[in-house]
């Protein structure tokens, strides 16, 4: 399938995706703040710069675009351009080694996909607020 847009609009459409502060993370950040927890947000020093950090309890939160991070993605990957297969696929690799690398680092890691945050938001805040024990 080719592109219909040039290539001119076709980066600045992608230049216009946020990659920190998203709706959904701010969506979720918000239900935690109301709940009373404090965190800290894209933390520079640790694997990944997880996107909700609790440090006391040693949590770190990531949450993750379906498409981004590749959610089913071999259901689906057959469907996209070999530039996309090759970008997903990369990042998927890295959210594995990072993972690996705050587990190892004594962390509990929640991985929250944004479908997930769409339709239950309630409970994705609950699966952090007992990991943090709040």
């Amino acid at each position: 399938m080719t592109d219909r847009l040039a290539p001119e609009q076709r980066s600045y459409c992608m230049s216009c995706i946020r990659g920190r502060d998203t709706r959904i993370e701010l969506q979720v950040a918000s239900l935690l703040h109301r709940r009373g927890l404090r965190f800290r947000k894209h933390v520079s020093g640790l694997p990944g710069r997880p996107d909700i950090v609790f440090s006391r309890a040693r949590v770190a939160v990531f949450i993750d675009g379906d498409f981004w991070h590749g959610y089913h993605f071999p259901a689906w990957r057959e469907k996209v351009s070999a530039f996309w297969q090759k970008k997903i696929a990369d990042t998927r690799d890295r959210d594995k080694r990072n993972f690996r690398k705050l587990r190892r680092m004594g962390w509990a890691v929640i991985r929250l996909w944004q479908h997930q945050v769409k339709d239950q938001p309630g409970r994705c805040v609950a699966r952090i607020v007992a990991a943090v024990g709040g």
